[in-house]
């Protein structure tokens, strides 16, 4: 028998393509290249060859299926990974009590040399599940075959009934076969392809009775969730998986999606889904199926707690995995997915084996990407992560409180705050900046220096229609005076003017501003006139007299009036 790599590179350097394959055509070339006594050695096949192992291993697991004669799936089970010759007699007897193929000449041919590999690690896209057999489904090939030819899919429903009226393979056979059904309509394949594997899993759901739908429901919601989220995806291959979803739904007898993972009693589809999705979640294979971490960031935002706790083990590590990706899209995605184990698992199970401290360290690495969505989403879920990892630190009474670890991100988020000239970047910095101080509290006063130069710089810049950051920032001066009054009087002028310089050009601004807009800036900055008064204890009504009675400005005058008739003390700010 040749090497296993003339037989695959003789099949992808003819220009034979694994979306569109002539069976027979494929089939002839095959055995014309098996008769062949040449061989090629690993080294030097052409980049393109080595590039395309898992296409190789997919033609090999399909055709191997039409004619046995090939005797490609002893190559097949034993992996695809050469392994060095071995030159002495000592190390061909070894390789053969291991039950390996010798190397070198035997009987006059020549032999590849194959290093076994476990058939799990194959996974869904190696043609086969996960810790089951190597062989393809028997009958996939025909029911293809009937899929492409005239018939289309009433000839391949067809061929599918009789081959599960025959034989059928057991519940076993029939997770094999819906395993490569739905490898074959994945994404990134087309509407008519898609309708037609969702119509061929729903008569196998159908046919498959009570044992056989538990191994069937796995790969049928893989399709049908990877077609449904698959972004850009054709209306006509979402509606055809939708409605396959609402078929494995109601053969569950489960009321919703949710449902149907968890199961009464934690009997539900979700163990089965993330065994069928990790080996494609793994750090070597993840980004070869682009469908598949749609896959499972969907089905994890999908279950809640408490019953989210008890697959915590098999989701934070895909979790982390998609996060750490140089892609700003896969990084946003993983760290939504993050959020949502933060919020649905216990922090007890969050603490333990510092996986609380693993996360914050993936996510606050994040802070130094400047790309606003990806900072959009990491700053609530660092806040929302604040509580867990500060759940056992209590202060002693020492002579001062240990920094914390929402200290380090603020710290952080006001370097770079102070420098960004992006108005992007600018209004997502402002936009958590109030939940920073309420978390704090009065240990904001160690930032205050920094947030001064933030907060008045801020408020000199037009932010655009909208207004939000200069909105965003006067709620966190608000908020940071009610929290540290005692230290409000020796700012009282430099605040003072930065407030009366906003007023003035907001009421001065002819058309750049819609008008409530301008009424919402107008009245937030004379709330923060308000509390400036009361934690200076009156000094502002005595700078504002004069410029009352002096100013011409309709709007000017009426926010320096409502900060006259104003009342109150510091105490009653906080």
């Amino acid at each position: 028998m040749p090497s296993i790599f003339h037989v695959t590179s003789g099949l992808m350097g003819n220009g034979f393509s694994i979306m569109n394959l002539d069976p027979k055509a494929a089939h002839d070339h095959c055995l014309q290249l098996c008769t062949s006594s040449t061989s090629r050695s690993y080294s030097s096949l052409p980049a393109s060859i080595k590039e395309n192992r898992v296409n190789i291993e997919r033609v090999i697991a399909l055709y191997a299926n039409i004619s046995p004669r090939l005797h490609l799936l002893e190559v097949l089970r034993s992996g695809f990974t050469p392994r060095r010759r071995e030159k002495t007699g000592r190390g061909r007897r070894a390789a053969a009590e291991a039950g390996g193929v010798l190397c070198g000449r035997d009987g006059g041919r020549r032999e590849p040399c194959w290093r076994a590999v476990p058939s799990a690690a194959v996974g869904l896209r190696g043609g086969m599940e996960p810790g089951g057999a190597a062989e393809p489904p028997a009958g996939l090939g025909r029911v293809l075959r009937q899929l492409a030819g005239p018939g289309g899919r009433a000839a391949a429903l067809r061929e599918l009934d009789e081959l599960l009226d025959g034989a059928g393979g057991g519940p076993e056979g029939l997770g094999r076969l819906a395993g490569a059904l739905a490898r074959a309509g994945a994404p990134p394949a087309g509407p008519a392809r898609a309708e037609d594997v969702a119509a061929l899993l729903g008569r196998l759901l159908a046919r498959a009775g009570d044992a056989g739908a538990a191994r069937v429901a796995g790969p049928a919601y893989v399709f049908a969730v990877g077609q449904a989220e698959w972004p850009g995806g054709d209306p006509r291959a979402r509606a055809a998986a939708r409605e396959l979803l609402a078929g494995l739904v109601a053969a569950a007898g489960a009321a919703s999606v949710p449902g149907l993972l968890r199961g009464a009693e934690g009997a539900g589809l979700l163990p089965a889904v993330l065994e069928l999705l990790r080996p494609e979640l793994s750090k070597e294979s993840w980004k070869k199926n682009p469908a598949t971490k749609h896959v499972f960031s969907w089905t994890l935002q999908q279950v809640t707690r408490p019953w989210l706790s008890d697959h915590l083990e098999n989701v934070l590590p895909p979790s982390l995995l998609i996060s750490d990706d140089y892609q700003t899209e896969n990084k946003i995605l993983g760290v939504q997915c993050l959020h949502h184990i933060l919020l649905n698992v216990p922090a007890a199970d969050l603490l333990q084996y510092n996986r609380a401290q693993v996360v914050y360290h993936a996510l606050f690495n994040h802070l130094y990407t400047p790309e606003h969505q990806l900072i959009e989403a990491v700053l609530p879920c660092l806040l929302d992560l604040f509580p867990v990892l500060e759940r056992g630190q209590h202060w002693k009474g020492g002579p001062a409180r240990p920094t914390t670890h929402c200290d380090e991100v603020l710290q952080l988020v006001l370097t770079h705050m102070e420098p960004e000239h992006r108005l992007v970047l600018r209004r997502t910095y402002a936009r958590s900046l109030p939940a920073f101080v309420k978390r704090l509290g009065t240990l904001t006063v160690r930032h205050l220096k920094r947030l001064e130069r933030v907060v008045i710089g801020y408020l000199e810049v037009y932010d655009g229609p909208e207004e939000e950051a200069r909105l965003k920032i006067l709620e966190t001066l608000k908020l940071l005076m009610q929290y540290t009054w005692p230290r409000m009087p020796c700012r009282t002028v430099v605040l003072l003017k930065a407030l009366l310089k906003l007023i003035c050009d907001v009421a001065r601004d002819p058309d750049l501003t819609p008008a409530p807009v301008k009424q919402a800036l107008l009245e937030a900055a004379t709330d923060c006139l308000i509390v400036l008064d009361h934690c200076s204890k009156g000094q502002v009504k005595g700078l504002l007299a004069k410029i009352a009675q002096s100013c011409d400005d309709d709007k000017v005058v009426s926010c320096i009036r409502k900060v006259q008739v104003s009342g109150g003390t510091p105490n009653s700010a906080t």
